[in-house]
């Protein structure tokens, strides 16, 4: 009976935990260096969250960010059930970050992503649905910000993405909700980095053994690719071994 009682207390514990790690509120910094990146623009900064789903944004962790060049929004920025105040109100403190650009995610289609269009479109992000943005710097040089749309659901185009890119590029992002898109890239696209998220890094781990494998950076060919835990959570609210995080991202020059 005591034993009984030991592993009940101590399978509470754990749900308690697991609770109270999935509303950590994880920046982490990373500086990327490429000896091909524009040294006109010296660096930028990008901080990146996916997979927000039923999750408030802390204003602390707003505050300690403090700001970027730009706010990339990973998709799963909301899932069914969530309603559009807590969309916008999310919105609206990544806002005050830098300018926000979203891609979308395969739970982003459960609600009514007409409406979510419209409230993204109202808050002034920049949407990047198989499309690109460009940034030129003062001497001319360019980067571009590709943004694909969900690969579960189908609708990603990859190359309508790419063919928004302008010829005379020199620095490509790739941003996909979903990482398998790294299985339809090569080195004639010449995408020199890939921001995603979707796999929640596995979001409970048991002795590190997950469905998908934690999130980090690796290198595939000529592309790094980075991969997010994530900021929320998906079916429960609870994760093991696998922290909830987002990114605030230096790129520069070797």
């Amino acid at each position: 009976m005591i034993g009984i009682i030991v592993l009940a207390l101590l399978a509470i514990g754990l749900l308690v935990y697991m609770a109270i790690v999935a509303k950590e509120n994880n920046i982490i910094k990373t500086t990327l260096t490429f000896d091909h990146f524009p040294k006109s623009f010296g660096e930028i900064t990008i901080y990146f969250i996916s997979d927000i789903h039923k999750r408030t944004v802390s204003e602390q962790m707003i505050k300690e960010v403090g700001t970027a060049d730009l706010v990339i929004i990973g998709g799963d920025l909301c899932e069914k059930g969530v309603p559009l105040h807590k969309i916008e109100a999310n919105i609206d403190l990544l806002r005050m970050i830098g300018p926000v650009y979203f891609v979308w995610g395969n739970n982003d289609y459960e609600i009514d992503y007409h409406q979510l269009d419209s409230v993204l479109l109202s808050k002034g992000v920049n949407i990047l649905d198989n499309t690109a943005a460009g940034f030129e710097s003062e001497t001319g040089e360019q980067l571009a910000i590709v943004g694909i749309d969900d690969i579960k659901t189908g609708r990603h185009r990859l190359d309508l993405a790419l063919n928004d890119v302008k010829e005379n590029v020199a620095f490509k992002i790739l941003v996909s909700h979903n990482p398998e898109i790294i299985n339809e890239v090569t080195d004639q696209h010449k995408i020199d980095l890939i921001l995603s998220g979707h796999t929640h890094g596995g979001q409970i781990r048991i002795f590190n053994v997950g469905m998908y494998k934690k999130g980090g950076i690796e290198q595939v060919g000529g592309t790094t690719l980075l991969t997010s835990n994530g900021y929320g959570t998906t079916q429960l609210p609870l994760r093991l071994g696998a922290h909830p995080e987002t990114h605030l991202i230096t790129i520069k020059t070797e």
